[in-house]
C-alpha cells in the first residue's frame, strides 16, 4: 500500500508500518508521530535511536528489553508513546511492528 506522508508517497503495510526503512527521515518521523498524537522531543529521538540500533543488529525487540535498556524507564517509556508503547514507538521509528506485539 501506499500513502502520502509528508509530501511523498510512502510504502506502508495493512497496520500502518513502513515497509522500506530507506523511505524513513526525520520529516516522515515527525509526521507519523503527529498521526499518533506524540509530540517528538529529544527523549523520543533518543528512544527512537535505540530502537532503530537494536532493529538493524536483529535484535528482538520488547518491553522487557526497553526496561534493561538504560535508555528509559518503562512508566516514562508509557506515558511517551501512550496507547502501546512498543508498537507506537516503533511505528514511528520506521521499523516493523515487533513479534512481542499484538
Amino acid at each position: 500500500m501506499k500513502k502520502l506522508i509528508a509530501n511523498r508517497e510512502i510504502d506502508i503495510n495493512e497496520e500502518g508500518y513502513l515497509v522500506d526503512f530507506k523511505q524513513w527521515d526525520r520529516e516522515i518521523c515527525e509526521c507519523i508521530a503527529g498521526e499518533c498524537n506524540v509530540v517528538m522531543t529529544e527523549k523520543h529521538w533518543e528512544v527512537v535511536e535505540y530502537l532503530q540500533d537494536k532493529h538493524h543488529k536483529e535484535e528482538p525487540l520488547s518491553i522487557r528489553g526497553i526496561k534493561k535498556s538504560g535508555v528509559i524507564n518503562i512508566k516514562e517509556f508509557y506515558n511517551l508513546f501512550p496507547g502501546g508503547p512498543l508498537k507506537v514507538s516503533t511505528k514511528i521509528a520506521g521499523i516493523p511492528k515487533p513479534k512481542s506485539c499484538i
